[in-house]
């Protein structure tokens, strides 16, 4: 599943990119997107698409949890056609691209996993398609549809997200029910996936008081 990503360029990149108005004002983007914290979304509103931030993860409460109890910030979608996300997927309306620059999976050994990047080749910017709504909890939300690994990323994690070039966008975000379906079906081109390997620490040391 995707835990970790990040968009190295600016707000304005991103905008463009899209071709959307950036806003006049914009609260504070973490460079790193983890579940439970905000990340940049492009969503459609009366066929204008529109730049904002939102949470990334849909809030969920587990049964044994008390009352008092943070909800478990639900970001990865597994299957579209599960009762939590059909009623959404079917309506344009709850749907989004999420922008990404690069994805990163852990790699090594349990206790000393590092960070294994991944970007797009020839692909700045990527969107990944996902679906959003407005929650209780943390006000608007969102989460990213899976699929399963082409043979590039399976060394990495058996799941990736539905990565989506410039002339699908329109696709995800007004197409049939059925054609989410065949982006979370779908093989990614191997030949697209490019990887950085690093040193960085899966889990970065807390910095001292």
């Amino acid at each position: 599943m995707c835990n970790l990503y990040t968009v190295r360029k600016s707000v304005e990149e991103v905008a463009r990119h899209f071709g959307v108005t950036p806003p006049t004002s914009f609260p504070n983007v973490p460079a790193e997107a983890y579940p439970g914290t905000p990340g940049l979304v492009i969503r459609e509103e009366n066929g204008q698409r529109i730049l904002q931030s939102m949470t990334w993860g849909f809030p969920l409460k587990l049964s044994f949890q008390t009352p008092e109890s943070k909800p478990k910030p639900v970001n990865n979608i597994a299957d579209l056609n599960k009762n939590m996300w059909k009623g959404l997927a079917t309506k344009p309306q709850w749907r989004c691209l999420i922008p990404v620059t690069h994805f990163a999976e852990a790699e090594g050994r349990k206790g000393s996993k590092t960070r294994t990047w991944v970007n797009i080749k020839d692909h700045p910017i990527i969107a990944w398609g996902g679906l959003w709504r407005n929650s209780s909890e943390w006000g608007p939300v969102y989460s990213g549809a899976m699929t399963d690994s082409n043979t590039a990323i399976v060394p990495l994690h058996d799941r990736m997200p539905v990565l989506l070039l410039e002339d699908e966008w329109d696709r995800w975000l007004n197409g049939s029910f059925d054609d989410l379906l065949a982006f979370q079906e779908r093989e990614f081109p191997n030949e697209l996936i490019e990887m950085e390997r690093t040193s960085e620490l899966w889990v970065k040391p807390k910095a001292k008081a």
